[in-house]
């Protein structure tokens, strides 16, 4: 049998922490998994010391959630398992810059076109992208951004 790599030993305030969690009720079912993979993982003096394979059958999950409960609370603590991951980027990138969002309010505050009593939505899409602001941008995206700028100035 191989060395484990990542040796989970729990002090006795950490295994009353996790405990508590799993008694409250009060977290979502994959943080009660993952403090019941911690105490059955534990090699501490104290604890089960149970192998991966008995983890998975009594908890019935798998091998690699049992193995990565393990490495992130050795490597990163104990928050770190139970933290959800922030995005490193956002799931879309932005259309306007800070250059370009300036653009847009400007051309929003300016007087409308010839033939037009006021800038609609879809008239500033239409300028935006004639005006080489953007590339291409759609007049929810204009709406969206016009909300966000100007609604803590109104």
């Amino acid at each position: 049998m191989s060395k484990k790599k990542w040796v989970v030993e729990l002090c006795q305030q950490e295994r009353d922490e996790l405990n508590r969690l799993i008694s409250k009720g009060r977290s979502s079912a994959m943080n009660i998994v993952k403090a019941r993979i911690l105490l059955k993982a534990d090699q501490g003096s104290h604890g089960p010391a149970w192998g991966d394979g008995r983890i998975v059958e009594a908890l019935e999950s798998n091998l690699t959630q049992v193995a990565r409960v393990r490495r992130k609370l050795v490597e990163e603590g104990m928050n770190a398992v139970f933290a959800r991951k922030k995005r490193q980027t956002p799931p879309r990138s932005r259309v306007f810059d800070g250059a370009g969002e300036a653009a847009l309010v400007a051309l929003a505050c300016s007087e409308p076109p010839q033939g037009y009593g006021r800038w609609s939505i879809r008239l500033l899409a239409q300028k935006v992208v004639e005006m080489e602001i953007v590339d291409s941008v759609h007049f929810n995206t204009v709406g969206r951004t016009l909300k966000k700028t100007l609604s803590n100035r109104i």
